[in-house]
């Protein structure tokens, strides 16, 4: 339609779908996935428990902060929150506290996992991390997989300190590596006590009833899962440092918002 100079007019039709067009961007975004209730923050449920919460830093088996960790939290359903608050208390104790590696992960980070792991050339942090395997087995052997139970929100990888407990010096990308199976005063330093491996292991050796580990290393290891499987946990046996409270509160539900603190509205 023109008017009688010629110049067009613009029918209301035409003038509403411009005001929409100029708003589609944040009209249509994609709401921020949040934490569903019966998630908390573990250090609203107990402030004691040292977190080091590996995947918000480049000290991961990738070399990169994994996606969606955002602040170096842990999350937790607040079941699994409450039993590791009945864990500590007792643990404390005994001079002792927990120290969570990670809590609750989101699907996200498990897919850039998946992405590296596909990447055969990225080896970067071969030489700490899976010295002995063949990055090309890390599916069939079952180090990386599509789905992680961490996603859940009741799995979480921890480990013991002795109180009280010593600093840890932050990991400098590029730094020599060592392998996660060597003596303690070889492998990357760590305030834990010896487990006869370091977190995140990709080796028959993180195995948690491995027998060629004895002594104080497997006293540490029998005293973490005591503490935790009589509280409702229950271990990966490929993993020492992996726990799952049971019963989950949500079995079968993969959760992909955000780990920091505005995931949990103030949780």
């Amino acid at each position: 339609m023109t008017n009688r100079t010629g110049t067009a007019l613009l029918v209301p039709t035409v003038v509403a779908l411009l005001a929409v067009t100029a708003t589609t961007p944040s009209a249509w975004a994609r709401p921020r996935p949040k934490a569903p209730e019966g998630f908390v923050t573990l250090r609203s449920v107990d402030p004691t428990v040292i977190e080091e919460i590996r995947y918000a830093t480049a000290h991961t088996f990738m070399g990169v902060p994994v996606d969606g960790y955002r602040q170096p939290v842990c999350v937790l359903t607040r079941p699994a929150a409450e039993a590791l608050h009945r864990a500590q208390t007792a643990l404390l104790r005994e001079g002792y506290s927990l120290k969570v590696y990670d809590c609750y992960r989101p699907q996200r980070a498990v897919d850039h996992f998946v992405g590296w792991a596909k990447d055969l050339d990225d080896q970067v942090m071969k030489e700490e991390f899976y010295p002995r395997v063949d990055k090309s087995r890390l599916f069939d052997d079952g180090y990386i997989a599509e789905k992680s139970g961490h996603s859940r929100g009741s799995t979480v990888d921890l480990t013991l300190v002795e109180l009280p407990a010593a600093p840890t010096r932050a990991y400098r990308p590029g730094e020599p590596l060592s392998p996660c199976y060597g003596p303690r005063d070889t492998r990357f330093p760590d305030n834990s006590v010896d487990m006869g491996t370091g977190y995140d292991c990709f080796d028959t050796l993180a195995h948690t009833e491995d027998p060629r580990v004895q002594g104080a290393q497997r006293a540490n290891r029998q005293l973490l899962k005591r503490t935790l499987t009589g509280l409702g946990f229950v271990n990966l046996a490929e993993e020492w440092w992996h726990y799952t409270f049971k019963p989950e509160l949500f079995p079968d539900t993969y959760f992909d918002f955000p780990v920091d603190r505005l995931s949990l509205k103030g949780r």
